[in-house]
């Protein structure tokens, strides 16, 4: 079987996911990145229900710097998570590497008040 990148990102993401799991109390932080967009969502993995999503169209701001956006769109993912009185989430980079617009997405998070 050839070992191709879908599997290599599969098998990457599985492993992530293996030691990561949400509750209501505490819920997984779910990050996805397109080439054009980023999204992220707090899901409570107990009912497999998405708590909140936000996305960078949710910004409604002109294309700028994609890192400078995905640290806005984290302060703004915690200023919602802080409206529904969640404190802590766990983050889950799927198979992204911690680098980039995951790590900036993650930092305006952190700004924003949510602890991971």
């Amino acid at each position: 079987m050839k070992i191709t990148k879908i599997t290599r990102s599969i098998r990457r993401q599985k492993r992530t996911r293996a030691s990561v799991k949400g509750t209501k109390e505490m819920p997984r932080l779910s990050v996805y990145r397109s080439n054009n967009y980023i999204y992220a969502q707090l899901i409570d993995d107990n009912v497999a229900k998405t708590i909140l999503a936000v996305s960078e169209k949710d910004l409604g701001k002109e294309k700028g710097v994609r890192v400078n956006t995905a640290k806005e769109l984290g302060i703004l993912m915690a200023k919602k998570a802080g409206e529904k009185k969640i404190k802590k989430a766990v983050f889950d980079r799927g198979s992204y590497r911690y680098h980039g617009r995951v790590k900036a997405f993650a930092q305006g998070v952190r700004e924003g008040g949510l602890t991971f």
